[in-house]
Parts: C-alpha cells; sequence; structure tokens
C-alpha cells in the first residue's frame, strides 16, 4: 500500500492554500465542502476567489508565501504555477510536521487528494498514488452511475438508529442480521425515492419491537422502447439486484441480459389472443412472491402507467400492503418518434398529441370492434398515436376517415422502435391497411398519425 488512506475531520480547522488561481480554486472548494477555516496566501486571485474573500468565506493574505504564514495550520496545500514556491512549502511543512500537498507533485506531497464519491456522510475515495490522476476521475465516474445519491440518507439513517439498535438488539450478531436484512429489502429504495421519513418509521417500529425488518417488495419498471441504452440508472440496478424478475412480452431480449444472472424468470407476456397469464392472476403472483420475501422486479415493456396495466397491478399491491416502487420508462411513442425523426408536436404541424390503444379487451368477441373517441380524434392540429394498433389499422383509418379527418392524412407505422431492426413505412389513411400488409409489419409497432409525420423525411437522423 503506497498511501495509508485517511479521512480527517477538518471541520473549523485552519488551512492553508498558497496560490490564488484556477488549480487553488478547486482545492479550496474541496475543503469548503470539509468545513475547513480556509486562508489563502497569494499576491493576486482569481475572480472566484476573490468573491468568495468578498463573502467572507476565506480568509485572505494579499503576500508572497513565508515560513510564518504556516505556523498554527493542521492542513497545506501549494497550488501555484512555480515549482519553487510549491517546493518551499513541501520544506517548510515537513520541517513543521504539518501535513502538506503540492498540486500535481506526488515527490513533494505528504498526502495527495483522491478522486472523491460524495454521498455524506458516506463518501468514498479513490486514488492511483498521483500517479495516473485520470484513471481515478474516470472510475469515479463509473461509481458515480452506480451508486444512488439517497446512499447518503441511508448512511445518516443507519447512523441516527444506532443507538437504539443497540439498545434493542444488544447482540451482535442479531444487529448485523437486522441490518443485513435492512439492506437487502425495500428500506433502501424507500429512502432512495425519497421517501426517508417512511423508512425512519418502518426501521423504528420494526427496532422497538424487536422484529426483523420486511424483505419482500415488488418493483413496476418501465424497460422503455427496446433499446437497453435508454433504460433509467434506476431501472439497471433494480435488474442486477432482483430476486425474481416477471416480465412481458415486449421485454426485448437485450434488455433481458442485463437481469442479474441467477434471478428467477416468469414470463407473463400478452399477445393478441394469446396471454401466457391472465392479469389477475399476475397480480396474485406479484402478491404471493413479495410475501416470500423476494425483491420482484415487474418489468414492463415502455413505461408501466402508459397502456401497461401498472396501476392495476400496484392497487391490488397496496390492497395487500406490500411495498412497491414505479420506475418509469421511455414510452414507446416518446422512443419511436425520436428515432423516427417525428417529433410529436411541432409550432407549424401539431399543437397536442393524444395516445390511444388500438388493443381490444380480451373479454370482446372478434366480431366487436374497437371504439374510440373518434370525434375528437380528427382535429388536423393534433397527432395521435396509436399503440398495439397494428390489427385494427383498417379499421381505425375507416373511422377517422368516416368522422371527419381527411384520406391524405400521413401515417408512419414504425416497428421495432429503438432497435437495429426498426423499420418506418409512411403512408396515409386512405391506403395504412394496404401499407401495412404489404410491408408485412410485425408487432411491436405503432402508428403516428397527423401532419408532423411530413418531416421524417427531413429529420430522420438515422439516415443523415
Amino acid at each position: 500500500m503506497d498511501y495509508f488512506p485517511l479521512f480527517v475531520n477538518l471541520k473549523q480547522q485552519p488551512c492553508m492554500i498558497v496560490g490564488g488561481g484556477d488549480i487553488a480554486v478547486r482545492k479550496m472548494r474541496l475543503l469548503a465542502s470539509a468545513g475547513a477555516d480556509i486562508t489563502v496566501v497569494s499576491p493576486v486571485l482569481c475572480d472566484e476567489m476573490r468573491e468568495m474573500v468578498k463573502h467572507g468565506k476565506v480568509h485572505w493574505r494579499p503576500a508572497e508565501f513565508s515560513l510564518s504564514h504556516i505556523a498554527g495550520q493542521r492542513l497545506v496545500i501549494a497550488a501555484t504555477d512555480h515549482a519553487s514556491v510549491n517546493q518551499a512549502v513541501f520544506a517548510a511543512c515537513e520541517a513543521a510536521g504539518i501535513l502538506v500537498n503540492s498540486v500535481d507533485d506526488p515527490a513533494h506531497s505528504r498526502f495527495i487528494t483522491p478522486a472523491i464519491v460524495d454521498r455524506a456522510p458516506l463518501t468514498i475515495a479513490l486514488s492511483t498514488g498521483g500517479g495516473v490522476p485520470v484513471l481515478a476521475r474516470h472510475l469515479r465516474a463509473q461509481l458515480e452511475a452506480m451508486i444512488p445519491h439517497g446512499w447518503g440518507d441511508l448512511a445518516k439513517l443507519g447512523s441516527d438508529l444506532r443507538v437504539l439498535a443497540k439498545e434493542k438488539l444488544p447482540d451482535t450478531a442479531a444487529r448485523r442480521e437486522f441490518w443485513e436484512n435492512v439492506l437487502a429489502g425495500p428500506i433502501p429504495d424507500q429512502v432512495f425515492s425519497g421517501q426517508v421519513e417512511t423508512a425512519r418509521i418502518a426501521l423504528t417500529e420494526a427496532l422497538e419491537k424487536g422484529q426483523q425488518p420486511i424483505r419482500g417488495a415488488v418493483y413496476l419498471v418501465g424497460s422503455g422502447p427496446g433499446n437497453p441504452d435508454l433504460l433509467t440508472f434506476r431501472a439497471l440496478r433494480l435488474m442486477q439486484q432482483a430476486d425474481v424478475v416477471v416480465y412481458d412480452n415486449l421485454v426485448s431480449k437485450e434488455i433481458m441480459e442485463l437481469v442479474r444472472r441467477d434471478a428467477e424468470r416468469i414470463y407473463v407476456g400478452k399477445k393478441a389472443s394469446n396471454h401466457a397469464l391472465p392479469q389477475e392472476e399476475i397480480n396474485l403472483l406479484l402478491v404471493r412472491l413479495a410475501q416470500e420475501g423476494k425483491k420482484v422486479l415487474r418489468l414492463k415493456g415502455g413505461d408501466p402507467f402508459i397502456f401497461g396495466r401498472g396501476g392495476e397491478e400496484i392497487a391490488e399491491l397496496a390492497a395487500a400492503e406490500i411495498a412497491f416502487e414505479v420506475v418509469p420508462g421511455i414510452t414507446s411513442a416518446a422512443g419511436a418518434s425520436c428515432y423516427a425523426g417525428i417529433p410529436l408536436t411541432h409550432r407549424d404541424y401539431a399543437q397536442s398529441v393524444t395516445f390511444v390503444t388500438g388493443h381490444r379487451r380480451a373479454t370482446e368477441s372478434d366480431a366487436d370492434k374497437l371504439e374510440l373517441d373518434w370525434a375528437r380524434l380528427v382535429n388536423p392540429s393534433e397527432t395521435v398515436v396509436v399503440y398495439m394498433g397494428v390489427a385494427q389499422a383498417g379499421y381505425i383509418a375507416e373511422q377517422l376517415i368516416a368522422h371527419g379527418r381527411s384520406a391524405d392524412t400521413p401515417v408512419a407505422i414504425i416497428e421495432r422502435a429503438t432497435t437495429p431492426q426498426q423499420r418506418v413505412v409512411i403512408a396515409n389513411l386512405s391506403n395504412l391497411a394496404e401499407q401495412i400488409s404489404a410491408a408485412q409489419i410485425k408487432p411491436p409497432a405503432l402508428l403516428i398519425i397527423g401532419d408532423v409525420v411530413k418531416l421524417h423525411e427531413q429529420l430522420n437522423w438515422r439516415q443523415l
């Protein structure tokens, strides 16, 4: 180990920076975030440093460095453009036994400043010994993406309840098991979603009663329109933590490959007239799995609350008092329109957009026809997006024309949106069914109806 890692409490401690330029400012920010009492020694200051002095956040000694300046300092950073000055600062601090750092000069530093992931009170520091700071910053960027900001709140919550935990669970092994169950259950996710007080109450009640915290929970996660790069960080983290994954037909194979390898996988996909599992049974399945103490990922295509029946599922979970969370995903309309270069609204073409479903209820017979509020869908300044509308496309076009929408209204049929297999077929209401048949369009696909489709050729950035 080249350097001994050490976290130093600098709150209200005298610390000095020699130098008043941009490098000094970066170090000043770090010390200020740690609560240090900062003095800057430099004949001149950059604008940001001057502002800090003006507002009383740092002290300024407008002078060249001298030995007298280090008296009483806990820590000193040399951040000038002059190697001789930095070396003089180092020599003086070494003689006085004061911790010193010369920026980008490990040979004249008693400590180095690491790359930091700040989730106070949780802090992660990375160092390459001063040799390759770019590598440390690269690793920090990866950790920033992997570690939710809520970990700091969780650490503080655990610290706040530490005394109570010791009182109620004096046995070390029992206390360790308690906190392990906390981390494996829904409590961290409540904190990450901003429900800190809810988590505090649940933990306090569990400790007061001497019980282990509830572990089972369900997470309704939108997987987006198909491209795994469009997942949210939150979705990806949950996919890699789940004990069991309940997933739909619209969840792409590429996204399923990102799920934790040893997680149990249950397919409940739905296709037209072919449901692997009825919705009511899916609802009960989610409840049962959570009651078994499992972390359940309910993975849905697009967004859970846009034609995903997510509301029905969480109603069942709420009735059964199961902890749950909903993680939004990019809905197919947004993904498909962006990847096809078709803005859903545009100042010159459409001032509003409506999402409708072209899928009949499972209880309807083949003789029954889809019924929508056709009269309000014929406004030429409105874009209409039809989910699951391929099978009913001919009937949808007939009804829109019959209720007053122009037969020449352009329509984009977008198949497997956002994936490498994406296809865009342009038609109009009068020939929509024929174009779908000729192109042999297969679900998943959606329809975008309206004058904004005219922009496809110009704005189709994937083909430019």
